[in-house]
């Protein structure tokens, strides 16, 4: 599911993080569901009101996170777009094809090219609405996603189970910050299909099961795939290993959601994800 606004909203203006990726996908995938906008409501459930005004009021565009995060007057549309779609995702079983993406952004701010932590928002909708009191959250971005892991640091209703490049941005999530409801998987670069899925056999999968979650939400990040040229990244996964990556989320619980992050190749980004709804629906 997705929203055919989320093409033209939030321009970026060069940035990697643009409006073309929705607007590739949409072409890939015509039938995708329109999702809804979230209520405010629902977004205070994860982030400070002061921060939300400061965004819902942006009359020109500006930097929140100078030189990642770039904002501007209909940033504050896009960004509940994108957390109700996954809200959407979340209660239906699908996959949100949505940007900004979400798993950078703690509470108080921007970071990382997020404004709105997208996952979170879904995680807490659904306990709160649907009753649902155990959610894993598993992050397979090429970056660490410290937003989503600071939301849910000392609350052991939601695991985080992140698998990530080790040593670039942010600079977080070494296997010393774990905890019983906090699983970082550094990787080192260089790591393809092999690594990736040996370490989600290992060490995330065990964890996961052991939680027993009602519901499991993926954030879905595409940017470890051996096309992707960002900065820093050095990362050789396949659209094999998404396929497989997904799949095996796919079997974590008995309810499984996934919200896009991460992914910048418009080439390759279509080819990917389908690999992954592939993996998602095996």
């Amino acid at each position: 599911m997705s929203h055919p606004a989320l093409a033209r909203l939030h321009p970026t203006f060069g940035h990697p993080e643009a409006p073309e990726r929705i607007a590739v996908l949409l072409g890939a995938f015509p039938d995708a569901r329109e999702g809804r906008p979230a209520d405010r409501a629902a977004v205070e459930r994860v982030h400070a009101p002061e921060y939300l005004d400061v965004l819902a009021g942006l009359t020109k565009t500006g930097w929140f996170d100078y030189p990642n995060t770039i904002a501007s007057e209909t940033s504050w549309e896009a960004a509940l777009l994108a957390a109700g779609t996954t809200i959407d995702a979340a209660e239906s079983g699908g996959f949100a094809l949505v940007r900004p993406p979400g798993h950078h952004a703690p509470p108080q701010t921007a970071m990382g090219f997020c404004l709105v932590n997208n996952v979170a928002v879904a995680a807490r909708h659904m306990q709160a609405e649907h009753g649902i009191a155990r959610i894993a959250i598993v992050d397979f971005d090429v970056h660490h996603g410290n937003g989503t892991e600071a939301i849910f640091r000392n609350d052991d209703s939601v695991l985080y189970a992140s698998l990530h490049q080790w040593g670039i941005y942010p600079g977080t999530g070494s296997a010393e910050e774990n905890d019983a409801t906090t699983i970082n998987v550094p990787l080192d670069g260089g790591a393809g299909d092999e690594e990736w899925v040996d370490a989600f056999d290992r060490l995330v999968e065990p964890a996961v099961r052991r939680f027993e979650p009602e519901l499991v939400l993926v954030s879905a990040g595409f940017d470890a795939h051996e096309d992707e040229d960002i900065y820093l990244v050095d990362m050789h996964v396949t659209d094999t290993g998404f396929l497989e990556l997904a799949r095996r989320c796919a079997g974590l619980g008995p309810r499984v959601a996934a919200v896009l992050e991460g992914g910048y190749n418009l080439e390759t980004l279509p080819r990917v994800i389908q690999a992954a709804l592939d993996g998602f629906s095996s």
